[in-house]
């Protein structure tokens, strides 16, 4: 999995402040589309990363790991 680098972020920036100005050629919206789902993938990639560190402790005392909990649901 990539991760997006602040340089393509700021280019995701720079498409949208000269889109706001002028039309995007081809080839830019191209890029801005793939630079977009890059930052959603990445964004989505650290959220699963975040929820598979949560621990559910339950009222007996138990501990559940977030990512074994949805582990069983998909089973």
């Amino acid at each position: 999995m990539k991760l997006i680098t602040e340089e393509e972020i700021a280019r995701i920036n720079e498409l949208w402040r000269k889109s706001k100005e002028a039309e995007l050629s081809e080839e830019e919206k191209e890029e801005q589309q793939k630079l977009r789902r890059l930052y959603i993938d990445s964004v989505k990639h650290n959220l699963r990363g975040h929820l598979n560190n949560i621990s559910i402790k339950h009222e007996d005392g138990s501990i559940t790991k977030l990512s074994d909990r949805q582990k069983k649901t998909e089973e």
